[in-house]
């Protein structure tokens, strides 16, 4: 019987959640980390003991750890990520007596074929891969190399590279976003890049068609249709069917349209999820009520799934990396929550029960459907 491992980074450590096919009855290790924030936390698709963990605190800076046992023991990586003794500080060094300050590591997106390349994003906004298991890093210079890279500006939380996602059927073509810059598409390995953010609207830039300057939070892409993307802006949830030349909004019947996390279907490519929340300053769901809404047409038609959920004095945020889904039939939807919830639905969001409480703010969630 397969076995679902659940992913979980926090504020506070690092946290495994692991079941059988049922999703009924779940064990908790951790932990791990006890007291460092984890940015994310991700499973090699290459191999499902491979493990990668972005570990940071503002006082001893940034550290990858990588376990090969699923979890069960871990090893400190990245030796060119390295702290020079002043708190708070992060540098780069590229082999010249040259270094840059970055302030945490964002997200680690492994390679779909290979355990030991993985792709880091950093903020200030920078992209790195390293070939050896997380052991040594290249950035990809091309990206902050563009020429908009002046024009890039922070969003509220920083201005951090968050999202990579890797064509399944173009291992030359990437995609990542950066708040507040947009979406970027390399057809080349990530020697050169190109904006993507033609559709988008964003009413708080001096030009709000401009190439560059949107705050992207999310985008999501199912590997049978990697030319659709969805996107969940700051404010706008948006598709692309041509690999992000450009967008349309399908925001539709939302009953808010910012948010942070957006996830597809495992075996329903036009059946998007997404978690709204009131408002960018209001940063918890319309009217205290906790839901996750499911368009099954691929945006603009939603509804809101609500059974076990609560639905009233519910203020909690899902976080952009805070939602996965598992491959199994009736595939299963997890998301954790600022409050600590993990909540896990195994029949495709119909219903909703916490498989874990009272953890640290929950950063990220991913998850491995495992034979």
């Amino acid at each position: 019987m397969s076995e679902v491992r659940v992913l979980v980074g926090t504020r506070k450590g690092a946290f495994v959640l692991t079941s059988d096919a049922k999703r009924e009855q779940w064990d908790v290790s951790g932990p791990h980390f006890a007291g460092w924030e984890i940015y994310h936390f991700k499973g090699s698709p290459a191999d499902p003991s491979r493990l990668y963990v972005s570990q940071s605190t503002g006082w001893f800076g940034q550290l990858i750890q990588r376990s090969n046992d699923g979890g069960k023991t871990w090893e400190p990586m990245g030796n060119q990520f390295k702290y020079d003794g002043v708190p708070g500080t992060h540098q780069w060094y590229d082999g010249t007596p040259h270094a840059w300050e970055f302030k945490r590591v964002w997200h680690l997106e492994p390679s779909l074929t290979d355990p030991d390349t993985v792709y880091a994003g950093v903020e200030d906004a920078a992209l790195f891969r390293s070939n050896d298991g997380a052991q040594t890093w290249q950035e990809l210079a091309g990206l902050r190399g563009h020429g908009s890279g002046p024009r890039w500006q922070p969003g509220a939380g920083g201005m951090c590279l968050h999202t990579i996602i890797l064509d399944p059927d173009n291992p030359q073509r990437i995609f990542i976003a950066i708040s507040a810059a947009g979406a970027f598409r390399t057809d080349d390995g990530g020697e050169t890049w190109r904006p993507i953010n033609r559709g988008l609207k964003s009413q708080y830039i001096p030009d709000p068609d401009a190439e560059v300057g949107h705050c992207v939070h999310h985008i999501a892409m199912h590997p049978s249709r990697p030319n659709t993307l969805f996107m969940q802006k700051h404010w706008d949830v948006m598709r692309s069917d041509d690999s992000g030349d450009s967008w349309q909004e399908v925001s539709g019947n939302l009953p808010t349209d910012f948010g942070f996390a957006i996830d597809v279907h495992a075996h329903e490519p036009e059946t998007i999820y997404v978690v709204p929340i009131k408002s960018d300053s209001e940063h918890f769901p319309p009217d205290g009520k906790l839901r996750v809404f499911r368009s099954r047409t691929g945006g603009n038609e939603w509804e809101p799934l609500t059974k076990g959920l609560p639905q009233s004095d519910c203020y909690v945020n899902v976080l952009r990396d805070a939602m996965a889904i598992d491959s199994l039939d009736s595939c299963g939807i997890y998301f954790g929550t600022t409050g600590g919830q993990v909540y896990a639905s195994a029949n495709a969001g119909e219903n909703w029960a916490p498989i874990v409480r009272d953890l640290p703010a929950v950063l990220s969630v991913e998850v491995q459907t495992l034979p």
